[in-house]
């Protein structure tokens, strides 16, 4: 089977992890997320990934924690290195090369962001994991991820969620939104429909880089949607 999709950034949230725990990581979820990339590789997908740190760290309210923003948001991007460590560990369990690279220099646990080295070992079959976001506060994960995806020239970013696309309101709260199967840029920012926050989005329409929305935790949905079937959402 030929894959639609030759090189794709897999954009996974922190709060994914969690599974049905309340903080943390769930190894069951590692596992399930470590045996779907598996299937991609093993059909020649090159496969980087960013990870959220959410379900570790969260960057709060400055008022409640007390923690001023710039502080709250580099504790988040070493939450996302924790995770980049747990998911290169499952990865290696499945037989899966992989290499971590962390937009903060931390050489005993990850290799500094280096652009060409990324490629490089894409070009290879290693799965990266990008950890640490961009390095600056004041940028999420969704951002970090549109940003590498533009870098290594992914054909796609795939956004993992719990949901299966992008709806016109939220599905869990509202029993009549609908699901869209493909929307333009223009259509998600005239519905102001959250897909991600508005500097990693418009990274993404000023380079023309195609965002595919799909449930990550049903079996066999990653390979489907690299397959090139409609899975998800599609904004292009």
């Amino acid at each position: 089977m030929l894959p639609k999709y030759s090189r794709i950034l897999l954009k996974l949230s922190g709060e994914s992890l969690m599974g049905t725990r309340n903080y943390g990581i769930d190894p069951k979820m590692l596992e399930q997320y470590a045996k779907e990339i598996k299937t991609i590789t093993d059909i020649g997908v090159q496969v980087a990934i960013v990870i959220g740190g959410g379900n570790i760290y969260r960057g709060m309210n400055e008022a409640e924690t007390g923690i001023e923003r710039a502080q709250g948001d580099y504790m988040g991007m070493l939450a996302t290195v924790i995770n980049g460590m747990a998911l290169q560990a499952a990865l290696e369990k499945e037989g899966v090369n992989t290499r971590l690279q962390s937009a903060i220099k931390m050489e005993q646990v990850a290799e500094p962001y280096i652009r060409r080295r990324a490629m490089r070992h894409l070009e290879k079959g290693r799965v990266v994991i990008f950890g640490a976001g961009t390095g600056n506060p004041y940028f999420t994960t969704d951002t970090a991820g549109s940003l590498r995806a533009i870098e290594i020239k992914s054909d796609v970013i795939l956004k993992g969620t719990r949901v299966d696309g992008i709806y016109s309101a939220d599905p869990e709260k509202d029993p009549n939104a609908i699901r869209y199967e493909s929307l333009t840029f223009d259509e998600v920012i005239r519905g102001n429909l959250r897909v991600m926050d508005m500097t990693a989005f418009t990274l993404c329409q000023e380079n023309n880089l195609p965002i595919i929305v799909f449930n990550m935790n049903e079996a066999g949905n990653l390979l489907s949607v690299v397959s090139g079937k409609a899975i998800g959402t599609l904004v292009s």
